[in-house]
């Protein structure tokens, strides 16, 4: 076929050549109604395609420029204010041999294009030149407060085993450690903690001396200096204004980063701009191990706490949850000396302001009953209970993900969505579809998420005085009530006790109850004497009309293997009776063995179960397995005996009468 181009510059096919299709027209019309429309546009100023790339995100620091910045009331300028950040990120990364830290810039040195400029970190002496070395002439890469979207692609780009799931969460692998190493967890025993702390029989604090630390301390901050880049999270915990606690997260993954993103609050630019030095500093080097021939060191993992110096060192594990419960007894050690009870509870909040505390050993049923839909999740698991009323110490959920279910657990499900950190999951390879029910890793699968991805939460999540403290134990033995209301005593002494009995599987494959003691409901967290919180505990709920409750949420008719689990409605029906004052309305009696005052009547719940006595067909058994369960609270109970509260101890006395009798 032939062409011609036409002397006005019309392109046409030759006319005797063609075959039927109409003529091609190129030139311009001052037709508007033209169905063709010129979508050209001025050419991108790029020359190279890096430079294009380079346009498709907009300048901008990792937290928003501040408007109006002062210091002590002088205005300063926003290059002097990022040299005060960098220069307070580089005196936490100093090391005490050296008494320097590396020369700090932010971003991330893959997008680095020029040769940083150099920010000279704090010197508080002078250094020796002895100690110059190689680690002095490199530069230490800040990723300092990242977005999760950020923090998504420094994962996928960096991290082995980091991956997009189908529902848009993050799926990470922890290593080694899946889960926390309590008998690695190490507290400086110095001045500070010699007397404040609980040493010795059944307390979760072993000890360590402050040279330990240090070398320690020494060993974290030298790998994290080795780095080429590391991420910085300044962040708080407590959503208690008057009474939060800055702190610092210093470590080496991205998934280290988001999680605690996600589990600490988040501040605002403004927050920001003001947060200073951190009151706490974590530095997560968990990665390398310790060095198991340094004194007090039993493995190669090591999780060290120093409360003079407010700072605390990861090695050799890289499971998150370190990070989070490591925290919280932090918390548990500085709320106390505010006059702040620390507490390891779910709390919810009805819409005329009641709200109920929930303590619960796992599989008591404590999240599925504090999860209620006509009532606001104020936190799912560390509290603190002040002057003002009771606050959540953290910004996030740490829930567990093993069987997770839509159907039976849907808030937690719909969480789990583009910023949720998923821990150790197994996934499918193609689709990306988690597998829940897959234990290949771990059972111990997690999903760390913001507190607002669940739909009731409070926000800011702090509510008033608690109207209920309920107590939650899955009692395998079947003898304790469905539900008991407690006097003081009675509230401090289970409270102290922490029970809960699990169903355990033998060699030969019988199964009985072993009843499980943790006290204040999370003995691995507490710092000081468990009587310390339960005494507080007492005071704030006198002061403030607070009931106390024990809820069995385990077995009635008989122990595990004879009885029945006693119904999730009937459970529902009693904690919604409490929330409502119902409950106090009641008649009560009084039960054997432990004094238990239990109601005789409750609307939608069968008269017959709420007296375990009634239910069991073999009265003997009953009985024997009732003075079984109270032996074991009392031998429990004896590693507390020995200490005194106030000057005459009487309320220790007290505490113990309230126990079982016989």
């Amino acid at each position: 076929m032939a062409s011609n181009v036409l002397g006005n510059g019309e392109f046409s096919f030759d006319n005797k050549r063609r075959t039927g299709l109409p003529k091609i027209q190129t030139q311009k019309t001052d037709d508007e109604n033209v169905v063709c429309h010129d979508d050209s546009a001025t050419p991108v100023k790029a020359q190279t395609l890096d430079e294009l790339h380079s346009l498709q995100k907009k300048k901008s620091a990792p937290t928003t420029p501040i408007k109006s910045p002062h210091v002590f009331g002088v205005a300063v300028s926003e290059e002097e204010r990022q040299k005060q950040q960098l220069q307070s990120i580089s005196a936490s990364l100093a090391s005490l041999t050296r008494e320097t830290g590396p020369k700090v810039v932010k971003g991330d040195p893959a997008r680095q294009a020029e040769t940083p400029k150099v920010q000279h970190p704090v010197h508080h002496h002078p250094t020796p030149t002895l100690n110059v070395s190689d680690s002095g002439l490199k530069f230490t890469h800040i990723l300092y407060n990242l977005s999760p979207a950020e923090l998504y692609e420094q994962a996928i780009k960096y991290e082995k085993g980091s991956f997009i799931t189908s529902s848009g969460a993050l799926a990470t692998l922890s290593g080694a450690k899946t889960g926390r190493s309590p008998r690695d967890k190490r507290v400086v025993r110095d001045e500070t903690t010699e007397d404040d702390l609980w040493w010795g029989k059944g307390s979760p604090n072993i000890e360590m001396d402050e040279q330990t630390f240090l070398i320690n301390r020494e060993r974290a901050v030298d790998y994290l200096c080795s780095l080429e880049k590391v991420f910085v999270n300044d962040q708080f915990l407590n959503w208690d204004p008057n009474n939060r606690i800055k702190v610092r997260i210093v470590s080496a993954r991205a998934y280290h980063s988001l999680f605690m993103h996600n589990m600490c609050i988040r501040p605002t630019p403004e927050e920001l701009e003001d947060f200073g030095t951190p009151d706490f500093t974590i530095y997560n080097a968990g990665q390398f191990p310790c060095n198991r021939y340094t004194h007090y060191m039993t493995s190669s993992t090591s999780i060290d706490i120093n409360l003079a110096r407010r700072e605390m060192v990861i090695l050799g594990t890289q499971y998150a949850g370190e990070m989070k419960k490591g925290l919280f007894g932090v918390m548990h050690y500085l709320m106390p000396k505010r006059n702040i009870l620390s507490l390891h509870s779910g709390c919810n909040m009805g819409k005329e302001g009641d709200v109920a505390l929930f303590f619960g050993l796992s599989g008591t049923g404590k999240t599925t009953l504090s999860t209620d839909h006509n009532r606001y999740l104020i936190g799912d698991d560390e509290h603190c209970w002040s002057e003002h009323g009771v606050s959540n110490i953290e910004g996030g959920c740490y829930a567990k993900c093993i069987d997770l279910s839509r159907e039976k657990e849907p808030d937690i499900w719909n969480a789990i969505k583009f910023g949720t950190v998923l821990e150790n999951v197994v996934f499918e390879d193609h689709t990306r579809e988690v597998d829940y029910t897959d234990k290949s890793v771990t059972e111990n699968t997690r999903a760390a998420y913001p507190i607002e991805y669940i739909p009731n939460a409070k926000i800011p999540c702090v509510g008033p005085h608690p109207k209920n403290v309920i107590l939650l134990a899955c009692d395998a033995f079947g003898v304790l009530p469905p539900v008991s209301k407690l006097n003081l005593a009675q509230t401090m002494y289970h409270f102290i006790s922490g029970y809960t009995a699990l169903v355990a599987g033998t060699e030969d494959g019988i199964k009985e109850p072993t009843a499980t003691f943790s006290a204040c409901f999370g003995a691995a967290f507490i710092m000081l004497h468990p009587t310390k919180y339960a005494a507080m505990l007492a005071e704030k709920m006198q002061k403030h009309g607070a009931t106390g409750w024990l809820v069995n949420t385990g077995w009635s008719g008989g122990s595990y293997g004879s009885g029945s689990r006693i119904k999730l409605a009937y459970t529902r029906k009693i904690i919604d009776a409490i929330h409502s004052g119902a409950l106090l309305n009641a008649e009560y009696k009084k039960t054997e063995v432990f004094g238990l005052e239990i109601p005789t009547a409750l609307k939608g719940v069968p008269s017959e179960i709420l007296d375990p006595a009634n239910t069991w067909p073999d009265k003997k058994a009953h009985k024997d397995t009732l003075l079984k369960l109270g032996g074991l609270f009392r031998k429990n109970f004896e590693v507390f005996t020995n200490y005194k509260i106030g000057t005459d101890g009487n309320l220790t006395e007290e505490i113990l009468a309230a126990g079982p009798t016989f």
